[in-house]
């Protein structure tokens, strides 16, 4: 987990530069805000586009971290040109965060139907999933989604180039269009936005994709049938979810993770619990445990999984990897007009996202930093004022990003773990709360989970919070405020929550770390 302390021993910007690929928790501002329309005697900071270029910025990658700065840019003024190989919206809005996201909500909703009478309705003889129609929803929501950006580029004047940029100088890229066409385009800055892809690792015995029942989460989200069973590799929030996805649609899933829990960049507890509840749910979860080798069968694959000592061969038609990225520089000439990369990703000089290269600043996934889609957003935003307003540079603060699983029930985390804030030398003082004993989820039927709290014990400062149960991808967002407003336990204990909500349990955790917490037996 990221440092919580604002003294010399936090990390600089150096020390976080190209760090490691993982979600850890840290912020991003106000979406409102970020969005919000700039007022126009602070538009047109720099000078704009003349006829040595076509563009004041060129953004690659139509992401979320690039079509935000793309807009921003517009906003503030600049002639913006924004080249994606691929559909507007990127990996998350496409084959990632949106569809798995209406995948796991038609899921839910069968899942209720079935337990129809534990509402108090009369039993619904035999739900179940009607495929096609289910992938036509998932299908619908992303191109309204990805219509919506286009809408955005054309009220704002974004020039959308498609095709596959690559540098011709550190002003100058050629982009080749679906037809082969090259057509060069020149900018005074450009932001590198390109993502990142799934990649297949290297377990022996594994060989082919799609075809041969080998998928990504990109095949994931548009899975040709229902699988009668599956092994997904990885415990992490892509492996999860599409357990959950794919156990509700009635696969028998088996989830192999080589760490001792689940979700292990979060608080252990999470991990520890979120394994019971799938477990529960029937998938077959294995920590501490790894795929050594596969063989292919005529209905699908054998795996031997390894825990311990102890190997088992299990048999699935269909493998899912839902662990490895890499970032999408390949093939773009980047080192050879100057910009450094480290292990493929580029590499920043520092957290106002410049690159090494003087006009060009990167975002987002193809850092090789934190794989988020609202951290490249609050990045493409960062990198849009320090190209535009240079006087008054930014850097974006990494210390409280909140960090989402959307299984059922969801999991939630932003800011330390404990075990985290002890090894930091904080003396720690925790408070729990679960959510069964509260109204609301009783009367929703989300009983499941619990709140933990994380703080400072002599002042009471609040160092993270951590979150399993109904809705927290949505509440979570009360403790990023606390944190970066470096908000005490009392201060908190203080704040009126609405009854009956799911949020009451928050407070209860803030209450139980203060040693009064109001119903604990």
């Amino acid at each position: 987990m990221s440092d919580r302390k604002n003294d010399s021993t936090h990390p600089s910007a150096i020390e976080l530069t190209n760090g490691p690929a993982t979600a850890t928790p840290m912020p991003a501002s106000s979406i409102i805000q970020a969005i919000s329309g700039i007022p126009v005697e602070q538009e047109q900071t720099q000078t704009m586009a003349n006829d040595q270029f076509d563009a004041d910025i060129i953004v690659i990658g139509a992401g979320p971290g690039g079509y935000y700065a793309s807009i921003r840019a517009a906003q503030m003024g600049a002639k913006v040109i924004c080249v994606e190989k691929g559909f507007l919206g990127g990996t998350c809005l496409n084959v990632g965060c949106v569809p798995s996201k209406a995948m796991i909500a038609s899921v839910e909703m069968l899942q209720k139907a079935k337990k129809a009478t534990s509402f108090g309705l009369k039993a619904i003889a035999e739900p179940e999933m009607d495929f096609d129609a289910f992938m036509k929803r998932k299908e619908k929501i992303v191109l309204t989604e990805r219509g919506g950006i286009g809408m955005l580029y054309k009220k704002r004047g974004v020039t959308h180039v498609e095709g596959f940029a690559k540098f011709v100088d550190a002003n100058t890229v050629s982009v080749t269009g679906a037809d082969g066409k090259e057509t060069k385009y020149r900018g005074k800055n450009f932001i590198l936005a390109m993502g990142s892809s799934v990649i297949q690792l290297p377990i022996p015995g594994l060989e082919g994709g799609r075809d041969a029942n080998v998928w990504t989460s990109d095949d994931a989200v548009t899975a040709p049938f229902v699988p009668d069973s599956m092994i997904v590799l990885g415990g992490g929030a892509v492996g999860c979810e599409f357990s959950y996805v794919f156990n509700g649609l009635g696969t028998k899933v088996t989830l192999v993770e080589m760490m001792p829990n689940l979700i292990n960049i979060m608080d252990e507890e999470l991990g520890v619990e979120l394994g019971k509840q799938l477990s529960k749910q029937g998938i077959t979860v294995k920590t501490g445990a790894t795929i050594e080798k596969v063989e292919k069968t005529k209905t699908g694959w054998k795996a031997t999984v390894k825990k311990g000592t102890e190997t088992e061969v299990i048999e699935a038609q269909v493998v899912l990897l839902g662990v490895g990225r890499k970032p999408n520089t390949d093939g773009m000439n980047l080192e050879g007009i100057g910009i450094k990369l480290q292990r493929g990703a580029v590499q920043i000089a520092d957290d106002t996202l410049r690159t090494h290269v003087a006009n060009i600043w990167a975002i987002g996934d193809v850092t090789g930093r934190i794989q988020l889609a609202h951290v490249a957003q609050q990045e493409g935003l960062t990198a849009v004022n320090n190209i535009l307003k240079p006087e008054s540079q930014k850097k974006v603060d990494y210390r409280f990003v909140p960090n989402v699983v959307y299984t059922v029930p969801e999991v939630a985390s932003v800011g330390m773990t404990e075990s985290k804030a002890r090894s930091e030398g904080y003396d720690v003082v925790v408070g729990r709360s679960k959510f069964g004993i509260f109204a609301k989820a009783m009367a929703s039927n989300e009983t499941e989970g619990f709140v933990k709290v994380v703080a400072e014990k002599k002042y009471g400062e609040i160092l993270g919070l951590h979150m399993i149960g109904g809705h927290v991808g949505d509440t979570v967002h009360e403790a990023v405020v606390a944190l970066v407003h470096e908000a005490t336990l009392e201060s908190m204990e203080t704040v009126i929550h609405a009854h009956p909500t799911m949020a009451e349990a928050i407070i209860e955790a803030f209450e139980d770390a203060m040693g009064h917490a109001i119903h604990k037996m």
